[in-house]
């Protein structure tokens, strides 16, 4: 019996991931749990330079800003509850002066430009349509930093608005990098705090917006821009509770394994693959606590250990363990 609906994944058929691929990911903190995998298996990655962002329009302001090197000043920086924060930012770039916020955000800028410049793929995990527009300056932000909110009033990103943005974005980058690969998805992340059936209206623009602006892109350019359904492998093929934790909201380790693992199937390349598998045995090996570390039989499997490791280095400079 089957007992379970797969959604059906397409190969890309040209660009897949492998060794010689550099990546950026950006978006919600599901490009960071699919960030972490990369790392964990050693494929040069660029996760999240600001942090966490939600929405398009946050994604979309950062990768402006690096690439045109619009450089912070003081005059956008916030002071609240002893810290120095910005509305373009994560909470995790907050720093006790702002000096050294302004250091951060600005040679975080150069880091997302030269990132960019070289990637060869692009993952971009959308999170929400609800976004919230600070009323002094009249821009939306990525990120309130729990400033009062009646600074703020909340919007509903309309699918022209989604389309408009991921637009902007694309072609920011094809102007510096024209080769590149853009990958979006949605996150399966369930935004309660706006509201379950809000949720559900947020998800459906960002899919829809997201499909639509491929649909256009695909007629009007032979460059790549594909789109991998994290969503709908969570919300169909992991239809039950026991695949998200305690909060009831969030994707758990098993969940975010089952999700990778339907990724690499048709995103990393044979060889990307069979590498993968003596990086996590090398990985495993590090890991194993020895019940003698002096043992004749612990140091033989070090020093086979350390010859894997020089092999996969001379094959890969960029690894590192």
């Amino acid at each position: 019996m089957n007992l379970q609906t797969k959604i059906p994944l397409r190969s890309p058929g040209r660009n897949p991931i492998d060794y010689e691929s550099k990546l950026v990911l950006l978006g919600s903190c599901f490009s960071e749990n699919i960030g972490e995998k990369f790392n964990y298996y050693k494929f040069p990655t660029s996760i999240n330079p600001f942090g966490i962002l939600f929405h398009p329009l946050a994604i979309e302001n950062l990768v402006s800003r690096s690439l045109k090197q619009s450089y912070y000043s003081e005059t956008e920086l916030q002071f609240h509850n002893e810290q120095w924060s910005c509305l373009d930012a994560h909470s995790k770039l907050n720093r006790a002066t702002k000096e050294d916020l302004l250091k951060v955000l600005n040679s975080q800028l150069d880091e997302t430009y030269n990132n960019l410049h070289n990637a060869s793929h692009i993952v971009i995990t959308l999170g929400t349509g609800w976004v919230y527009r600070h009323l002094d300056s009249n821009q939306v932000v990525a990120n309130c930093h729990k400033l009062p909110q009646k600074q703020f009033k909340k919007e509903l990103l309309s699918i022209d608005e989604i389309v408009a943005s991921l637009e902007s974005l694309v072609s920011l980058v094809k102007e510096l990098n024209p080769k590149v690969t853009f990958l979006f998805t949605v996150s399966p992340v369930r935004h309660i705090k706006d509201g379950f059936v809000e949720n559900t209206q947020s998800k459906a623009h960002l899919i829809a917006g997201i499909h639509k602006f491929l649909k256009q892109y695909s007629a009007s350019s032979n460059e790549m821009a594909c789109y991998f359904p994290s969503y709908e492998i969570m919300m169909d093929e992991l239809r039950d509770y026991r695949f998200y934790n305690s909060d009831m909201l969030h994707p758990n380790a098993l969940a975010v394994d089952y999700i990778w693992e339907r990724f690499f199937e048709v995103w990393i390349s044979k060889d990307g693959q069979q590498t993968m598998k003596l990086v996590d045995e090398i990985q495993k090996g590090l890991a194993h606590k020895p019940f003698n570390p002096k043992s004749t039989a612990h140091q033989k499997f070090l020093v086979n250990l350390q010859n894997k490791i020089e092999q996969l280095q001379n094959k890969y400079a960029h690894i590192s363990f």
